[in-house]
């Protein structure tokens, strides 16, 4: 059956539609305000023509070269593409400042494709097994996960502990604006009716840093000249068999993370590249450099965020439950043909199913060969002046979050966040940690709530499963951890 998937795909029409597909992705996730989603949602009155699996194959392509599109303006613009490679441009866009732009796009690019080879290999072959323990989980799992995953906002506050935190803080707060998913409360809407719905992730994320920087630059004035190196001369992927050597932990760990991350609905690509950046700076040898320009940074948002893929895809085809908004779409994709994903998939469409495996393997590697290829094109993107860059940059920023719900809300709304994120930079706020808790802020609320609900508001009953008390543990190790190692930090400056 396996034999018969693969070569259902191996035809030129197949093949036409999952590179139309990925071209379409990889754009769509480097324009900023543009996503996969967008794309995804575009493209799916294209498919009802086709065969369910091309229909799911162009999709599935689309999907993959989408989340690894982001990288592209994250690295060479500072503004992430898409919310899957917020962190990319820590450490992208300073490698791009010094002349290395060829290098930070060859890496993303490979660590990209290893990534997403990393989900293909655990879709395919522990895919049911990861599917049932995800099952398991309820409201006090998804609650001390999710705390866990707050906690790596001590990695990201730099040198003030204070300011990061209310920053992380912030985040939380400005998610919970709108009314409340349980309970139907409204919050913070000051009777505007727009604010009823809360503020969306796209919008938000396109504001702080997308808004924000080009406020900074308009405020700061245009250098006389570019000193960006505009030509791109590197030896495969820029990477050297040491420097791959040196990052295979730093790989591995970070496509494990993005699996787990994906598995688990709700959370997905925008998450694990965040918490994979935070965990190999507090994991390295050489923390400090982290944000300076370092290959390490790239490797961990750009393997776990595509690792992310495979981990959504495998409770949406196993379970029929969507990890992400991208997976939710093609849900819809699946029922239109006629498909029911769930545990009889394998049994009574087993040859559609192999035959999207074998569409993702072939998805990726077109995304490489895409993406590599595109390189020197792509770094003439610096070559065009700020000047005419950034108003470019702002229309299609405008034009990305009104096309994302067709509201003017949602401009006003990253317009809004870009004035907040041009004052976080003046006065050294990190907005990560915002965007990590505007993220995690409405899945800590309603599982905490579904929690306290099924204990009868006994709070001490989320120590009562094992996989939640674990989390737990871990999260007050890590507080206690993070405001140890900061003290320490800060007596060593007062005696230094």
């Amino acid at each position: 059956m396996a034999i018969e998937g693969l070569l259902s795909v191996l035809n030129p029409g197949c093949f036409a539609v999952m590179l139309l597909g990925t071209v379409i992705g990889i754009i769509f996730g480097s324009i900023p305000g543009l996503t996969s989603t967008m794309g995804v949602a575009l493209c799916l009155p294209l498919t009802f023509s086709m065969t369910p699996l091309n229909g799911i194959a162009m999709l599935v392509a689309l999907y993959v070269g989408g989340t690894s599109g982001g990288l592209i303006s994250a690295i060479l613009l500072k503004i992430p593409g898409t919310p899957s490679s917020v962190a990319t441009t820590f450490d992208g866009a300073p490698m791009a400042a010094k002349g290395e732009a060829g290098k930070a796009l060859g890496a993303g690019i490979l660590y990209s494709f290893i990534g997403t080879v990393f989900s293909i290999v655990a879709l395919i072959f522990i895919a049911p097994s990861l599917a049932k323990v995800a099952l398991k989980f309820g409201p006090y799992e998804f609650f001390a996960i999710c705390m866990f995953a707050l906690t790596m906002i001590g990695s990201m506050v730099g040198d003030n502990l204070l300011r990061g935190l209310m920053s992380g803080v912030a985040g939380v707060m400005f998610s919970l604006f709108g009314i409340a998913s349980i309970g139907g409360a409204e919050r913070f809407t000051f009777g505007i009716r727009d604010l009823e719905n809360g503020f969306d992730m796209l919008p938000v994320m396109i504001g702080l840093f997308a808004v924000a920087e080009i406020l900074k630059v308009a405020a700061d004035g245009l250098p006389v000249t570019q000193s960006t190196a505009l030509s791109c001369k590197m030896k495969g992927f820029g990477i050297t068999m040491k420097e791959f050597k040196e990052q295979s932990w730093n790989m591995v760990r970070s496509a494990l993370l993005g699996i787990g991350i994906g598995i688990l609905p709700g959370i997905g690509g925008a998450t694990s590249n965040i918490v994979a950046y935070s965990v190999a700076k507090q994991q390295s040898k050489y923390p400090e450099k982290f944000g300076t320009g370092i290959v390490d940074g790239i490797v961990a948002t750009e393997t776990s965020n595509n690792a992310s893929i495979g981990g959504a895809l495998i409770p949406l085809l196993t379970l029929g439950i969507p990890g992400d908004t991208v997976t939710a779409m093609l849900l819809g994709a699946l029922t239109l043909h006629g498909i029911t994903p769930g545990p009889l998939l394998f049994k009574n469409s087993g040859k559609l199913v192999y035959g999207i495996f074998a569409a993702f393997i072939i998805a990726t590697i077109m995304m490489l060969i895409v993406e590599y290829g595109g390189i020197k094109i792509f770094i003439k993107v610096l070559a065009v002046p700020k000047y005419i860059l950034l108003p470019v940059i702002l229309i299609l920023c405008v034009v990305g979050t009104y096309g994302t719900n067709h509201s003017m809300f949602d401009v006003w709304t990253s317009l809004i966040f870009g004035v907040i994120g041009y004052f976080m930079a003046e006065h050294k706020f990190p907005q990560a940690p915002m965007i990590l808790g505007f993220v995690l802020g409405p899945t800590i609320e309603e599982n905490l709530i579904r929690g306290l609900m099924y204990s009868n508001n006994n709070f001490w009953t989320f120590f009562t499963s094992p996989i939640a008390a674990a989390f737990m543990i871990f999260t007050m190790c890590m507080v206690a951890w993070t405001a140890y190692s900061q003290i320490k930090r800060g007596l060593a400056k007062q005696k230094a």
